[in-house]
């Protein structure tokens, strides 16, 4: 009996892969066979995260900046010079910027729409060729877009580029996910709530204060997030289509308001 959560043999790019949410996905990827190229725009770690996990499979590191087109393109040239297609994209690369109300600087709001939204569609969009020669109707290319429950919940937090800006992927999901669909590349979203990674330092130093406030009582682990996406790029994911999956141990949808 075929495997439904079967990755082996295919091919995916993890931006942000270095370090947190992403590195957790990749590891993931790379036990499961999957030849994983993971970017971020610091070079060491990315290429010392690579290394570490190529011990369980292939690996590779394209360290690269994201955040405009012309880098987009770059890198998008790289990945073209090694794979004539691409199975799986994980677009989890994202910043975050905290500043009262009113001091909150036009800086901040830039580089974070600029990096969580912007270069998620121009990434999503030069890839576009590879994913569409991967995709077929017995296996589709998936596009998988990290999201974040403050883009579904009102976060008490002065981030307001952050809540922003994952509200506005939530919503380009379903629409990248209606125009793509034809083309046999499925779109969806994780919506992580706490982990313990360097976007939220809370979580990461303080879970023991975190967790009574999730109604699961723990923050995510890293089998969390790689089983969800593990879940989505396979076979098993196959009839989602512009769904975004809310992975936040029920602070969403699972506490009671009043």
């Amino acid at each position: 009996m075929t495997d439904l959560f079967d990755l082996s043999g295919r091919v995916a790019v993890v931006t942000g892969g270095s370090r947190g949410i992403g590195k957790m996905i990749a590891a993931e990827f790379v036990r499961r066979g999957v030849r994983t190229y993971v970017t971020a725009r610091k070079a060491r770690p990315c290429i010392e995260t690579a290394r570490e996990l190529s011990e369980f499979g292939e690996c590779i590191a394209l360290p690269h900046d994201l955040s405009n087109l012309e880098d987009i393109q770059a890198f998008v040239a790289k990945i073209s010079e090694q794979e004539t297609q691409i199975d799986i994209l994980i677009n989890n690369a994202g910043a975050s910027w905290g500043a009262s109300f009113d001091e909150f600087p036009e800086s901040g709001w830039d580089k974070v729409m600029n990096i969580n939204v912007k270069s998620l569609f121009f990434l999503t969009q030069q890839l576009a060729p590879l994913l569409r020669a991967a995709a077929s109707s017995e296996q589709p290319a998936k596009v998988i877009n990290i999201a974040s429950t403050d883009g579904i919940i009102n976060s008490r937090t002065d981030t307001y580029s952050y809540s922003a800006s994952k509200a506005a992927v939530i919503h380009l999901t379903r629409r990248l996910a209606n125009r793509l669909a034809e083309e046999n590349i499925r779109v969806n979203a994780i919506a992580p709530g706490a982990f313990a990674s360097d976007m939220n330092i809370w979580a990461r130093d303080n879970p023991d204060s975190v967790a009574p406030r999730i109604p699961a009582k723990r923050i995510g682990c890293p089998d969390d997030i790689a089983g969800t996406a593990v879940y989505m790029c396979s076979r098993a994911g196959d009839f989602l289509l512009g769904a975004t999956i809310p992975l936040d141990g029920g602070t969403a949808y699972g506490t009671v308001q009043g």
